[in-house]
């Protein structure tokens, strides 16, 4: 009896390390922490290998404490947080301040940003520095970031598992950029790269006042979206790169998406206790950007639209710095764009639903 629970250990113990090595393997390049980075930490089959961060929305500083005390609610200390890049290649503040007195105010400026321009439903994010202390609302962690850079990171472990891991960025793409450069070989030795940025022809879908004040940004200016408009220099180094697989979720099909309190609520009820009073103190009335990235790579039977464009970005200091340039395959400049899958629309049912359900995947696994 006591060889056959020997083997019988060793046979369980075999099929977990199996089941481990199954998982699919991701990085997640993004500048905080919310619900995409969740449903990915929460899904059963995933192995996330890092988190690495990246200014934008704010400072690479704030966004590493943010990931690292996330890591702390959602009981996973185990994933390594990796700070990137604080500035853009080229771009900074003060040209981005000669840029609107050129060609008009931006909506979102990220973390140069000081006021709306207009009056808007969504909170006004205090203003830092990029060396400024950070103090965060929901307590400050106490572990700590990983001694490396995130470029180096992620060229390490793209050489660690070659064809095996997909990137998900939901930010600025200045790491990627800076790793690209840093070694020819990285986007060909990832399995994928998923990312939330550019824009094409978003329209407002939805009767909310959040989603009017949304969509006004692209009225006139439906080329024009922050994550690219933030570094358009890495964007276009990334989007010229020689990845296998490029699937690209820009602003169009987040439209149809709310951040809605009964969505909170949801995912609240079916989340552990700590992390469902994280999840209920975020602030309703943003669209699933960065959600969407996440639940096509996971479920990409949400997808109900899509097509095959070749992406890049203008990078010349003129009206449509940022913006995104896409054709067809015969029209392109063929001056290396590379061909990408674009989500134009999705299920948002079932992405909730899927982001829900995710919510309670993990619920004493772990």
């Amino acid at each position: 009896m006591r060889l056959l629970a020997t083997l019988l250990f060793l046979l369980l113990s075999v099929n977990a390390a199996r089941a481990q090595d199954d998982r699919r393997k991701v990085i997640i390049d993004d500048e905080g922490f919310a619900l995409m980075h969740l449903m990915l930490l929460q899904a059963a089959d995933v192995d996330v290998l890092g988190i690495t961060t990246v200014s934008g929305n704010v400072w690479a500083n704030r966004a590493t404490a943010m990931a690292l005390r996330g890591l702390e609610i959602a009981g996973r200390t185990d994933v390594p947080v990796v700070q990137g890049a604080t500035y853009p290649l080229l771009n900074n503040e003060k040209q981005t301040e000669r840029w609107e007195a050129l060609y008009g105010k931006l909506t979102w400026k990220g973390a140069w940003m000081k006021q709306w321009v207009e009056p808007t439903q969504q909170s006004t994010p205090p203003y830092f520095g990029p060396d400024d202390p950070v103090n965060l609302p929901e307590g400050d962690p106490t572990t700590k970031p990983a001694d490396e850079i995130a470029a180096n990171f992620l060229i390490r472990m793209v050489r660690r598992y070659p064809g095996e891991v997909t990137i998900i960025a939901c930010g600025p793409l200045t790491n990627l950029a800076l790793a690209q450069r840093l070694d020819p070989a990285f986007a060909g030795l990832a399995k994928e790269l998923v990312y939330m940025g550019g824009s094409l022809n978003p329209r407002q879908t939805l009767d909310t006042v959040s989603a009017a004040q949304f969509a006004r940004e692209f009225v006139n200016t439906p080329r024009r979206e922050f994550n690219i408009r933030f570094d358009p220099e890495a964007a276009s180094i990334v989007s010229r790169s020689p990845w296998r697989k490029i699937t690209i979720v820009p602003v169009d099909p987040s439209t149809d998406t709310q951040r809605t309190k009964a969505l909170l609520d949801r995912m609240a009820k079916a989340a552990p206790p700590a992390l469902a009073n994280y999840i209920g103190a975020m602030e309703p009335g943003f669209p699933l950007w960065d959600e969407i990235a996440a639940g096509v790579w996971l479920d990409p039977g949400i997808i109900t639209r899509r097509e095959t464009l070749f992406i890049d970005y203008n990078k010349q200091f003129g009206a449509g710095y940022g913006d995104t340039l896409s054709w067809y395959r015969d029209y392109r400049p063929d001056l290396g764009e590379q061909p990408a899958e674009v989500v134009r629309a999705i299920d948002p049912k079932r992405l909730e639903a899927l982001m829900v359900r995710l919510m309670g995947e993990r619920r004493g696994a772990d």
